[in-house]
């Protein structure tokens, strides 16, 4: 058993603390954040926390009766030990703020846990789910909106690890390095998510640790929404982002269908490489500042599709400097021009990383994430596989003293990896060993085909001949593998495509959150930050003069966008204020259930009151009781009635 002093003081948990942080950019001034509470007291209340689930599932339980509703397991007594892990015996501050937290905190220790002790993995990873099943219940069963919002979801906590304090985080941000589906699903912190997305809370310029209530958000004022500063929400800069990915296709598009035949660049094309160099310099400073934790999936892809971009324009250069008619000029334009069409797949790929926005590509996406993490078992077992026979068929060709077929041999394995094996010229190799070596190879890689049915159907054509019938595609063993790791990535993420498609469009509104630039220069505007701003006036202007500058300056540039956003929130202004006069919540909408109510109250009437037609009485006697089972349902009534009957005995026997 692991020691629990040693569990928490890992020095291995360094690396863990930059994995929680791989998917989330940090700001800038994230070393002026600080824990809202002491890290030694957080950690005390992930301890107790720890100590109480441990208590609470002392052994292997099914995860069912820990998830499902009114769970026998996590009681509501359960969830009011835990909301009290934050004032313990003498203790004159109340932390239970930080619960929730210290709840995602004990999670990745039990999964962490669940690594090390191999033989109690299955009872570690049902209290990892515990954690997350209670931080939910906590979540949805808090009343007080401020209080969850800006305490619980959004304040920033620290823990020690190694006697060090770890880098501060909030509930939102941890959830989504954990993926915690449950508590990114749950009611109050969809709410929160949906705030940041929309701009309502914002990041308190004072104090990095604070997210506050945007100001203005009642205002009906159009010029007062009329400000750069909006430019950080979220939802604007998707929006940004979506527009200038479709005219980056558009440039592609028109540069790939107007082919120059003297080779010079037209305006296309030459836009076409400005929004290019402005994602490479985006790229790379955002990979300066956050370093080879911002290396992922998209990141490289968008790489890949830059690299072949630049080929593209030095090979162009490199043809231009050549004279009209020299053949040196063609052939490199050419191959400019095959490079250029070349990455066309890539190009409209590319848009689906903008679109995950919305739900059913935002659950495409995560299913292609998780088939490609799946894929590398696949290509590691085939490289190991592709090795070994290469090796063998080398060696098998040095015997026979015939060192030039080695080409031949890669063709031939590629083929067959494709699915058109060639086993003529193998028979040659160092006989029957070859032909034999390479049956064996095609038996554990290559995609054979079989007939549909075993009844020799035909098929007659116009021209009345006959062809076989058409052939399905059998995988064998390697191929096997694939087909099962992408049907259980495929199975895990539909079944709860609800709670994927909310976790992913939660890291992507963070992203936007933590972005490292104060001034939001999206690409390629970033290239007139660089070279207008940056260099000739950063260095020595003053902080607030440069800020002014640098509001005129994205003022200017995204007015097109501020004239549109700021009438969309004049219009959200009064739908805010009508909901605060009746009450209700500031995103809260009428629908038509509601509408009937509503029109009621408005003519002066009581409107529907189903206390005083009788209906609420009659419903409440006839519902059932969901909370408890039928069966224990039918127990309680039989021991009330055994009660009774004991009762009525000892009153006859007291009679007697």
């Amino acid at each position: 058993m692991v020691r629990w002093g040693q569990l928490l003081f890992n020095k291995d948990d360094r690396r863990h603390l930059h994995d929680e942080l791989h998917s989330l950019l940090p700001t800038s001034r994230d070393n002026a954040v600080v824990s809202t509470i002491p890290a030694r007291e957080v950690t005390l209340v992930a301890i107790r926390l720890k100590h109480q689930i441990e208590a609470v599932i002392p052994c292997e339980l099914e995860v069912e009766k820990i998830t499902r509703a009114h769970s026998s397991v996590i009681t509501p007594a359960v969830i009011a030990t835990a909301k009290s892990a934050g004032k313990v015996g003498s203790a004159s501050e109340d932390h239970g703020a930080c619960v929730v937290y210290c709840l995602l905190v004990c999670k990745k220790w039990f999964k962490r846990q669940a690594t090390l002790e191999l033989w109690d993995a299955d009872l570690h990873a049902v209290r990892a789910v515990a954690c997350e099943v209670m931080a939910k219940l906590i979540i949805e069963a808090e009343e007080d909106v401020g209080y969850l919002l800006q305490e619980v979801l959004l304040k920033r906590y620290s823990i020690l690890v190694d006697g060090e304090e770890t880098m501060p985080a909030n509930v939102v941000e941890r959830a989504v390095d954990l993926h915690a589906l449950r508590v990114i699903g749950s009611s109050g912190y969809q709410k929160c998510v949906n705030y940041l997305w929309r701009g309502w809370l914002v990041q308190d310029d004072d104090d990095p640790s604070r997210f506050v209530d945007y100001k203005e958000k009642i205002s009906t004022s159009y010029w007062v929404h009329f400000d750069p500063d909006r430019l950080r929400v979220p939802m604007y800069q998707n929006t940004i982002q979506i527009a200038f990915s479709v005219i980056y296709l558009a440039l592609y598009t028109g540069a790939i269908n107007s082919i120059n035949p003297s080779g010079d660049l037209d305006i296309v094309e030459g836009l076409l490489y400005v929004f290019t160099f402005g994602f490479i310099c985006d790229e790379v400073a955002k990979f300066w500042k956050v370093g080879r934790w911002y290396l992922g999936f998209w990141n490289i892809y968008n790489s890949t599709l830059y690299a072949l971009l630049v080929v593209s324009f030095v090979t162009r250069m490199i043809a231009l400097g050549h004279p009209i008619g020299d053949e040196r000029r063609f052939r490199f334009n050419v191959l400019s021009y095959n490079f250029l069409a070349f990455s066309a797949p890539m190009f409209w790929t590319r848009l689906l990383l903008y679109l995950d926005g919305f739900r059913f590509f935002g659950a495409m996406l995560v299913v292609l994430k998780v088939m490609m993490r799946e894929s590398l078992i696949f290509f590691l077992l085939l490289l190991v596989v592709l090795v070994g026979f290469l090796q063998a068929f080398v060696g098998l060709d040095q015997v026979d003293n015939n060192l030039g077929a080695t080409k031949f041999i890669l063709k031939a394995m590629a083929n067959a990896i494709m699915g058109s094996p060639e086993f003529d010229g193998f028979d040659g190799f160092a006989p029957p060993f070859g032909l034999i070596l390479y049956y064996i190879f095609n038996f554990i890689i290559v995609v054979r085909e079989y007939p549909l049915s075993h009844i020799p159907l035909r098929i007659m054509t116009p021209q009345r001949q006959t062809i076989p019938n058409q052939l399905t595609n059998t995988p064998t063993v390697l191929l096997n593998i694939l087909i099962a790791l992408y049907n259980s990535a495929y199975e895990n993420i539909t079944d709860n495509a609800i709670d994927e498609y909310m976790a992913l469009f939660s890291q992507k509104t963070m992203q936007f959150v933590r972005a490292p630039d104060e001034n939001v220069f999206i690409a390629p505007f970033n290239l007139i930050e660089l070279f207008c701003l940056v260099l000739p006036f950063e260095w020595w202007m003053p902080a607030p003069a440069y800020a002014r500058l640098n509001d005129y300056v994205m003022g200017f540039l995204y007015t097109p966008l501020l004239l549109v956003t700021a009438y969309l929130e004049m219009r959200t202004a009064r739908v805010v204020s009508w909901n605060r006069r009746r009450g209700e919540a500031d995103e809260d909408t009428v629908e038509e259930w509601e509408q009937l109510g509503e029109s009621e109250r408005a003519a002066g009437r009581e409107g529907v009151d189903f206390e005083a037609d009788g209906w609420a009485k009659r419903v409440l006697e006839s519902k059932p009781n969901v909370v408890a089972d039928a069966a224990l349902v039918e127990v309680r009534e039989l021991r009330e009635e055994v009660a009774e009957l004991k009762r009525m005995i000892e009153g006859i026997g007291g009679r007697g």
